[in-house]
């Protein structure tokens, strides 16, 4: 039976995850942050708590008998960095933390570790699909971080015979989904009109359950070891063709106005919104070829199928509509 050690395992991906992995009856051990996220654990889980994972941190008994890691686990983007230091913020959890703990793992005797990186390595917003043939090019702290921590991954391959996975994601949604994607469900619950209507870019995604297959398959496969893939859900979507999908699935209109996307981006600028702004407009695709060709995977949900399941969730869950974005003027109902 494998004994799977998932840091992270009480974050959006991470709980998911374990749920997987438990249907599959595998044990799992997991890292949370607090002790207030062990509750959001299930009970197969053999839970403890860890602080964010540095160059410190000490892992060494919760990996015995470990013959997976799963790292999860980051310091992740932040729209408002209050650290002076950016660069050296990320560098400390994303790149000490994971020497660290594959270090540990391989001294341990782990088989394999998989680790979720980021389409933010191989850059920004691009027309073109990216691929693993791409040269590297992060732009910001944390696609840099992730980068050096896959440098420094396979480093510790090639010394100590560990097999590394690597999987860089664009963004994930699924039930549970939180930041831009959930404020995007939020204004169109509401019917806000938008200024996206003339925005003609693609962009990739992937669903929360066909990566968390995609994460199995890697954990399984033996051609995996020693590979990167860059995963989605196969099929890219503009800004507005997303929108449309999002208001049909929760019964709502989708209400879109005209506006030149150059100006926008200039609005975005002025407001120090430009980054949000890029997401909304720019172009973002990966090309999941290879790990469908290498490893036989496919995603087991269509787009479609994955916006209908968040849409379900939050239409169902905490009263998110209600309580957590009421626009002025705005009812309860």
């Amino acid at each position: 039976m494998k004994k799977i050690f998932i840091t992270g395992a009480a974050g959006f991906i991470g709980q998911a995850l374990c749920k997987r992995i438990i249907a599959k009856g595998w044990k799992i051990r997991g890292s949370v942050r607090s002790s207030s996220q062990l509750n959001k654990l299930p009970s197969e889980v053999d839970a403890l708590q860890v602080e964010l994972i540095g160059p410190d941190t000490n892992l060494k008994k919760a990996l015995e008998g470990v013959d997976t890691v799963i790292h999860l686990s980051a310091r992740v983007h932040v729209m408002n960095e209050c650290y002076k230091d950016s660069l050296a913020s990320y560098q400390q959890v994303n790149v000490a933390g994971t020497k660290r703990l594959s270090s540990l793992a391989a001294d341990s005797g782990c088989r394999r570790f998989v680790f979720m990186s980021s389409v933010k390595v191989n850059g920004k917003e691009r027309s073109q699909p990216y691929t693993e043939m791409d040269m590297p090019m992060p732009l910001d702290p944390y696609g840099i971080s992730k980068w050096e921590a896959e440098q420094a991954l396979h480093k510790i391959a090639n010394e100590s015979g560990m097999e590394i996975v690597v999987l860089r994601a664009p963004l994930v949604y699924g039930p549970g989904v939180k930041a831009n994607f959930l404020r995007l469900f939020k204004l169109l619950y509401y019917m806000i009109p938008l200024p996206l209507a003339n925005v003609t870019n693609r962009r990739s995604l992937i669903y929360l359950e066909n990566l968390l297959d995609a994460i199995v398959t890697c954990v399984n496969h033996p051609r995996a070891a020693g590979q990167t893939f860059l995963v989605s859900d196969g099929r890219d979507l503009s800004t507005p063709e997303l929108i449309w999908r999002i208001a049909e699935a929760m019964g709502r209109k989708a209400r879109l106005f005209s506006f030149p996307p150059s100006m926008l981006k200039t609005m975005g600028k002025i407001i120090g919104r430009s980054a949000e702004i890029d997401r909304l407009a720019g172009s973002l695709c990966v090309d999941s070829s290879k790990i469908r060709r290498m490893l036989g995977w496919k995603p087991p949900y269509t787009i479609e199928e994955g916006i209908r399941e968040t849409a379900e969730w939050f239409l169902k869950s905490a009263d998110y509509p209600r309580t957590i974005f009421r626009p002025y003027g705005a009812g309860t109902d």
